[in-house]
C-alpha cells in the first residue's frame, strides 16, 4: 500500500532548534517500517491548500492500487496573515492567505480529486498554535507587538482563529466522509502542552512529533481505521 502525504512544515517534519529550521524525517521512515507501507511526502514549508492542488491534480493522473490512501493536513498557513502590512496598517481590514469560504471549497476539490484517483482521502486536525510564542516569533525582528495587538484585539484570538481552520477541516471530513484523523486533541489533552511545540509555537517539538507519530500508529491499528 501506497500512502501519499499532502501538508504544510508540521508533516514534513520541520522543527526549530537553536534559532534554526531542521526537518526530522523520522516519523515517515518509522510509519513505513511499522506498517509495511510506502510513505511519500509531498508536505512543503508554508504550503495552502492553494499551493497544493497544482501537485494534487498531478498526482491524481497517475495510477493507484486498491488500498492507497492520500493524507490531506492544510489549514495552518492558510489562515495565516501578512503580518508586516497588519503591524504597518492596523486600522485597516486585513485577509489571511486563503479565506474560510476558499478554503473550503478547495479543501472540498482536494478529496474529490483524491477520490477520482481511486484513492482513499484521509483529513487530518491541526496540532494547537501557542499565541504569545507566536506573537514573539513573528515580531522577533522589530513588527511593532503593540500595532498588532491592537488590530487583533487580544493575543489568543491568534488561537481562536486557527482553531477554526481545524473545525472547518473537521466539518468537511465529516460531510463529505472522509476518515479524521485527529491532531489536535491529544495535544491539548497533554499536561503542559505548550512543551510538544517549539519556541516559535507553530511547529511541534521532538516530543510533539513523537505524539503525531503515536497518534497516526493508533489510528492505523484500530479495527475501523481505513488506513490499516
Amino acid at each position: 500500500m501506497a500512502i501519499t502525504v499532502y501538508g504544510d512544515s508540521i508533516l514534513k517534519g520541520i522543527l526549530l532548534e537553536n534559532g534554526r529550521y531542521v526537518i526530522n524525517r523520522r516519523w515517515e521512515e518509522r510509519y513505513a517500517q511499522a506498517w509495511g507501507v510506502s510513505v511519500t511526502n509531498r508536505s512543503r514549508f508554508g504550503c495552502t491548500i492553494e499551493k497544493a492542488m497544482t501537485v494534487i491534480r498531478r498526482d491524481g493522473m497517475r495510477p493507484s492500487l486498491p488500498g492507497d490512501v492520500a493524507v490531506l493536513e492544510f489549514g495552518g498557513n492558510d489562515c495565516d496573515y501578512h503580518w508586516a502590512e497588519v503591524a504597518a496598517a492596523p486600522e485597516r481590514e486585513h485577509s489571511c492567505n486563503t479565506p474560510p469560504a476558499r478554503f473550503a471549497a478547495r479543501y472540498r476539490e482536494a478529496v474529490r480529486l483524491v477520490r477520482a484517483s481511486g484513492r482513499e482521502p484521509v483529513i487530518l486536525t491541526l496540532p494547537p498554535i501557542h499565541s504569545e510564542r507566536y506573537l514573539s516569533f513573528i515580531c522577533r525582528d522589530g513588527l511593532s507587538r503593540e500595532r498588532i495587538l491592537s488590530w487583533l484585539g487580544d493575543v489568543e484570538r491568534i488561537f481562536r482563529w486557527q482553531e477554526s481552520y481545524s473545525r472547518l477541516a473537521e466539518r468537511i471530513a465529516m460531510e463529505e466522509g472522509v476518515q479524521l484523523i485527529d491532531l489536535r486533541r491529544p495535544f491539548l489533552r497533554h499536561k503542559g502542552w505548550e512543551t510538544l511545540l517549539c519556541a516559535d509555537g507553530i511547529h511541534p517539538s521532538r516530543e510533539g512529533q513523537r505524539l503525531i507519530y503515536d497518534t497516526l500508529c493508533r489510528y492505523t491499528a484500530a479495527p475501523r481505521s481505513r488506513v490499516a
